[in-house]
């Protein structure tokens, strides 16, 4: 009967918690996930940054279809922002749109330069207009330049 409860006794010392290697092997699973996460995070918030700065160049884009429609098509006729009538307002001293990550300006042939800050790694994204013949449309085609760095991962684009 003694021997039996010493048993008992032996069995509870054994299972009183986590071993080394068990810790060791959760660590290592741990730091595997947080390598693949935060690279894929940080893309991910890059590119909602790049989304809001998209979606700050509309009014500038409707502004481009209105010239260009009004000019017969003539992009030299809407290659800066005074001449799309944007508002001073909005503009900064080097007459660039202020996007909420960036700034955007128009130059020749009525291409938007969208020129992400440091919250939106830097990158250059290019609008340009495509009319689209016989019609009234608009195509807008996007490309990213500038730092290597800049991929349809990080832009969106």
């Amino acid at each position: 009967m003694q021997r039996v409860q010493q048993l008992k006794k032996l069995g509870r010392r054994v299972q009183k918690g986590f071993t080394l290697i068990e810790l060791m092997i959760v660590v290592a699973i741990i730091g595997i996930l947080a390598a693949i996460a935060i690279p894929q995070y940080q893309d991910y918030v890059t590119r909602s940054r790049w989304a809001s700065n998209i979606s700050g160049v509309q009014a500038v884009k409707q502004a481009i279809a209105q010239c260009l429609q009004e000019n017969n098509g003539a992009p030299a006729s809407c290659n800066t922002m005074a001449l799309i009538n944007i508002p001073a307002a909005t503009l900064d001293a080097n007459g660039a749109l202020v996007l909420p990550n960036g700034t955007a300006a128009v130059a020749g042939n009525a291409v938007i330069t969208i020129t992400g800050n440091a919250a939106a790694a830097n990158c250059v994204v290019t609008l340009t207009p495509n009319p689209v013949a016989g019609s009234a449309v608009l195509n807008w085609a996007i490309a990213t330049a500038a730092a290597p760095a800049c991929t349809r991962a990080q832009t969106g684009v």
